[in-house]
């Protein structure tokens, strides 16, 4: 591991940046950033990968797990935690592990990455079986926490993938499905919350979206079963509900959607 050239450490192309004007740092940042999506285009069939096995395991019964340290871990945690209120989904379906727990997604915890066995012990929490998948996120494909929990997987044929920001990595070789998006330099030296975590954020919304979408949980383009948890979605609900029933009365869609619970409840009614 020690030998494994990480681009993602590479020194940035930008010099003295102290001494940039601020609109200059903000095009400079801006231009890299353009980088991005590009990258992601090009790990597509790699995405597709993961994406076809993840609906397999999740139809089957199976749950989807993300783990990681930092950046990396808070970003699988961001993704997991809206998919019950964007798909009605229950919560445990999709989940996000950081090294360190919950108090590491709010500051870091010291050397908290660097053990090789907590992972999987994080994993053991939530009974992790072969019915399930672990993605294991990691800018630099190098960090031990991870690599550890995956490892562990495949000795119990547990399937996982990986998303990396490095060609080539420990990381990608531990995984059954790695995804390998290289964003190249940060543009402060290291600095792998931007490029690197900007990119892997664009996967995890691939990842969760297409899956909710290949399980049925979209219809149309609409969130059809997203929790009503506030006025402005109850407002949007209602608008669904009187686009696809054609009931003119928001009060009287409304409360059919309150009756019901969902869009696709409250639809489905009307349709018995």
């Amino acid at each position: 591991m020690e030998d494994f050239i990480k681009v993602t450490e590479e020194t940035s192309k930008y010099r003295h940046l102290e001494k940039m004007s601020i609109v200059d740092t903000l095009a400079h940042i801006n231009a890299e950033d353009k980088k991005v999506p590009l990258a992601v285009e090009k790990a597509i069939p790699q995405i597709d990968k993961l994406v076809t096995i993840i609906t397999d395991q999740m139809v089957a019964g199976g749950r989807l797990f993300y783990i990681g340290a930092g950046t990396s871990g808070r970003l699988g945690i961001l993704d997991a935690s809206e998919i019950p209120p964007t798909y009605g989904m229950p919560h445990g379906l999709v989940v996000g592990l950081i090294a360190g727990g919950d108090e590491a997604i709010r500051r870091p915890i010291e050397n908290a990455e660097d053990s090789t066995e907590d992972g999987w012990a994080d994993l053991e929490q939530h009974d992790v079986n072969e019915k399930d998948v672990v993605v294991g996120i990691a800018a630099s494909g190098t960090t031990p926490y991870v690599i550890g929990a995956l490892l562990e997987c495949r000795k119990r044929g547990i399937i996982t993938g990986c998303i990396t920001c490095n060609e080539g990595s420990p990381l990608a070789d531990a995984a059954d499905h790695p995804i390998e998006v290289v964003v190249g330099p940060e543009f402060v030296t290291g600095s792998t919350r931007m490029k690197s975590g900007t990119a892997q954020k664009l996967v995890l919304n691939m990842i969760s979206t297409t899956v909710m979408i290949q399980i049925g949980r979209v219809e149309d383009n609409r969130m059809v079963n997203m929790q009503l948890t506030n006025s402005k979605l109850i407002d949007r609900g209602t608008r669904m509900v009187m686009e696809r029933t054609k009931i003119e009365d928001y009060d009287r869609a409304r409360s059919l959607l309150l009756q019901y619970g969902s869009v696709k409840k409250a639809v489905d009614s009307l349709k018995s």
